[in-house]
């Protein structure tokens, strides 16, 4: 089993990330909030998914936000050692933060998209639908397919973004789904939306 550990100055510099981009006058308007909520923690009686080896994600979709992202991206760290973002010409895919897991390896699998840009509505941008419960799936280019529900939805100003709780380890398969929220100020989102999930399902190929 793989696991990779990040890094405390990562861990600092992560923090400031998500999406970022600035959002134009056709962008798309949110509400002020999102629903936050968080699912009730799983009965004892509940088997746990074993992991999966490493492979790279190919497919990502998320039903109940009309997201089915193909060629997935993969992202890294900025010269400041910021997460990088999808670019404005690819809001509409997502990225995965290549430093760490694979969806359905141990550990939180890090997905990044817009919610909006300078061209209008993004990937995510209905990412207000998403509600505790829903399936987002991953298929990864072994042929595989990691199944992921919702267990929480956050949404936190930039400036106080929970790295640990989105990046550090964790002892089972999770996956975090990255993008922006709020009301614009000054043409930017100050937000990001967190959206976790944790397997329930590995299909073989």
């Amino acid at each position: 089993m793989r696991r990779r550990t990040l890094t405390a100055a990562v861990l600092l510099l992560a923090a400031l990330t998500g999406c970022s981009a600035q959002a134009g006058p056709t962008a798309t308007t949110p509400p002020a909030r999102i629903a936050e909520a968080t699912a009730p923690a799983p009965t004892a009686s509940a088997a746990p998914v074993k992991p999966l080896a490493r492979s790279l994600p190919v497919r990502v979709q998320l039903p109940s936000a009309a997201v089915d992202a193909r060629g997935i991206l993969d992202l890294g760290l900025n010269a400041d050692g910021t997460v990088e973002v999808p670019s404005v010409a690819e809001a509409d895919r997502i990225g995965w933060y290549d430093k760490g897991v694979t969806p359905g390896e141990t550990g939180p699998a890090v997905l990044i998209g817009h919610f909006d840009t300078v061209r209008g509505p993004a990937v995510l941008k209905n990412v207000s639908k998403v509600r505790v419960g829903d399936e987002i799936t991953v298929t990864r280019a072994d042929g595989t397919t990691a199944v992921f529900r919702v267990r929480e939805l956050e949404q936190v100003d930039k400036h106080a973004f929970p790295t640990t709780k989105v990046y550090g380890n964790t002892e089972r398969p999770e996956l975090r789904l990255v993008t922006c929220g709020g009301e614009l100020v000054d043409g930017h989102r100050p937000d990001n939306i967190i959206v976790y999930a944790d397997l329930v399902a590995a299909r073989a190929a």
